[in-house]
């Protein structure tokens, strides 16, 4: 049986559905989960087992057997755990059924068998009684159904129900609580990431501004909570204005309710400043006591920033308020958390009566300015870095004459207000979507030149001479940002966009960016490689079994192409100098022949080779470039600097990853790149040279 997978076309700019083999989402899901980032977390293992042993222990001590409910087993790790801490029998329930399959083995490999059963089927589904699932209700629950938000993959509703239908009342639970905290700031920054800025255009002596409607700048955004590695912020890109505080538990030993629901607390600022954001996390009590404790706080609430645990599953959350409000320090607010099922957001209040300080429950945010729908938050990030849009203006006002004619493909690009105020005599811009043409004809009014930019609502092979008013194009621009890619040179959208109107183009066209050029440079990861890397043993028991469906699924297709990663958040230290090794000349149509390079970097620093990264760089005019990957390379150490709006490719070593391989260091690494024009797609190999 085959099924249909959506993959990002760069030959066509959108994504398309393609027949793959009916193993394809399975391997997809093994190949990209976070289970072996969760096996490599010491810490969580550490204090899940910590608290799993004082559960059976109390359990024990009041001479009942230790029935244990394990949901969302895994690899059945949290089972096994409770097993060997002396639990009677175990129900281990898993819904993704090839894990629930793995499951099965890795008991069984540690011998575990006849006290584990592993239940495939949502625990909702589960059903208690002699012809049941579950022979009794268990008397201690084990979940790991959390997400950076805490709530975000369904906890709530799922302990509802298992408090209901499948444990006993008064039950042990690991986790037993947990709490959300938040801690108020002022951010230009992350405020940047959901709101537009103006942007001057400085142009001979005159400067313009671009400025944005008024609903834009009021809008909320969208409901959905903004995860990074808060770790990488450096503490000189935000202002604290308030303490943590502690704006929510929930207790997972007594009945959930996960009904929608608010909770206020009074904030007292520490300091006058704009509150934009609100940065969360949380962490959970292994036991009644709270002495065993597993935090998600950053480092600057951390006793010592260098005991902060590593992980990805976990990370730490932005949220941003509906608007920023000015605060004084000392003068009360009113921050009110607001959840439904799987999700959170905020709204902050001055200090109000008495009488009124009670607030109705608020629904979760709606964009209502599409920006927000068009563009996420790192594409905010890129269209307020003044810097960058400066780079663009000194390129164009090189190419730029009185009679241009110009002509922009990309999604929802500012280039076309930066080409009219430059002096074009003509502006044209292709965009693909209703919802982009709408966004950016808002955009254009705002800038009283509604009538000057024509919006063409079309795919660029489907333009006609009369879309252009029956004039050539005598320049031709893009960032290039297209809203589908997911892999830097999936923005080679661009070349196939510029062949396809080839037919509208003067003679001498002049196309900006003139040329990309793929670069490559070989890294040793501090933390990301633990996200591929095989766990071998976890707290003492054998979970080769998941390392192998990981590895198999791996070697699948898919494993054989890099993958997306926004590596400013991931430190990592260059082994090699970044290298060229592709060029692609936009000045030219679509090459007909598959382009090959190959090669080899030597590596000028030790350390573990653990893969390639991989980024385009645009070369706006012969002199003007601007990259999508490194930034620079920091110190001697060969810390990277990676351009913060964009995802870099990495290509992961299989050889690298391997504990057994550690000791090897390559001298050098061999590439062979490939381009295939047909499919818009880049396939890869290395191998290391000792």
């Amino acid at each position: 049986m085959k099924v249909f997978c959506g993959r990002a076309n760069p030959t066509t700019g959108s994504v398309e559905w393609l027949e793959e083999d009916e193993n394809y989402d399975y391997h997809q899901e093994i190949a990209r989960s976070c289970y072996a980032d969760m096996l490599h977390d010491k810490d969580r293992n550490v204090k899940y087992y910590q608290g799993i042993r004082a559960a059976v222990s109390r359990v024990k001590e009041r001479g009942e057997k230790a029935i244990v409910l394990d949901i969302g087993t895994g690899t059945g790790l949290l089972s096994m755990m409770a097993v060997t801490a002396g639990a009677d029998f175990c129900y281990a329930i898993e819904v993704f059924t090839p894990m629930a399959i793995a499951a099965v083995k890795i008991v069984e490999k540690n011998g575990f068998s006849d006290k584990i059963k592993v239940i495939n089927k949502h625990s909702t589904e589960v059903t208690v009684g002699p012809d049941g699932d579950m022979q009794c209700r268990a008397n201690i629950l084990i979940t790991e159904l959390f997400d950076t938000e805490l709530i975000g993959e369904g906890a709530l509703p799922s302990y509802e129900h298992a408090h209901k239908y499948l444990v006993q009342e008064g039950c042990e639970a690991v986790p037993h609580r947990a709490r959300v905290y938040a801690q108020l700031v002022e951010s230009k920054r992350m405020w940047s990431w959901n709101k537009l800025f103006p942007v001057h255009v400085h142009a001979e002596d005159d400067e313009k501004i671009i400025v944005f409607p008024s609903e834009i700048e009021n809008c909320p955004g969208v409901p959905s909570v903004y995860d990074i590695q808060l770790n990488q912020v450096p503490r000189s890109d935000f202002t604290i204005l308030s303490d943590v505080v502690t704006m929510f538990s929930v207790d997972f030993s007594n009945q959930v309710n996960s009904s929608s629901t608010y909770y206020t607390v009074n904030l007292e600022p520490i300091k006058s400043g704009m509150a934009q954001v609100i940065l969360s996390w949380w962490d959970v009590d292994m036991d009644p006591s709270g002495m065993i404790k597993c935090t998600m706080a950053p480092y600057w609430v951390q006793p010592t920033s260098n005991d902060v645990q590593w992980r990805d599953h976990w990370m730490q959350c932005v949220y941003f308020l509906p608007n920023e409000e000015p605060v004084l320090q000392g003068e009360n607010v009113y921050l009110t958390a607001y959840r439904d099922e799987y999700s959170m957001w905020y709204k902050l209040q001055k200090a109000r009566n008495e009488e009124d300080k009670k607030d109705a429950y608020v629904g979760s945010p709606l964009c209502s300015c599409q920006a927000h729908l068009l563009w996420n938050r790192p594409r905010f990030g890129e269209l307020n870095d003044q810097n960058r849009t400066n780079q663009y203006i000194q390129a164009l006002m090189t190419v730029l004459e009185k009679d241009s004619i110009c002509l922009c493909i990309s999604d929802g690009s500012l280039l076309p207000l930066l080409a009219q105020y430059l002096g074009a005599e003509q502006v044209f811009t292709v965009e693909n979507s209703a919802v982009s043409h709408c966004l950016m004809e808002k955009i254009f009014k705002a800038n009283h030149v509604g009538d000057k930019i024509k919006i063409i609502e079309k795919r660029p092979e489907l333009l006609t001479a009369s879309d252009l008013e029956d004039k050539k194009v005598s320049v031709l621009i893009g960032e290039p940002f297209f809203t589908t890619s997911l892999l830097p040179w999936h923005n080679l959208y661009f070349l196939y966009a510029r062949t396809a109107v080839a037919a509208h183009l003067t003679d001498g066209v002049t196309v900006l960016p003139q040329s990309a050029s793929l670069y490559m440079m070989v890294v040793e990861f501090k933390d990301l490689w633990r996200i591929r890397s095989p766990c071998g043993t976890c707290e003492g028991f054998d979970v080769h079994i998941m390392d192998d469906m990981i590895k198999n699924s791996l070697n699948f297709r898919e494993s054989k192409e890099a993958e997306p990663h926004p590596l400013w958040e991931y430190p990592c230290k260059s082994l090699s100098d970044p290298q060229e090794v592709m060029t692609f000349d936009f000045r030219l149509t679509v090459p007909q022949q598959t382009l090959s390079t190959d090669g080899s970097v030597n590596l000028l620093r030790t350390g573990k080779s653990h893969g390639a990264v991989l980024w385009m760089e645009y070369h706006l005019t012969a002199d003007i470039s601007v990259s999508t990957g490194l930034v620079q390379i920091s110190d001697e150490k060969g810390n990277c600097k990676w351009n913060p709006h964009c995802k870099q490719a990495v290509y992961f070593f299989s050889s690298a990853l391997e504990p057994e391989t550690l000791t090897d260091l390559p001298s050098a690494i061999t590439y062979a790149i490939n381009f295939n024009p047909k499919r818009g797609e880049i396939a890869m190999s290395f191998k290391p040279l000792s």
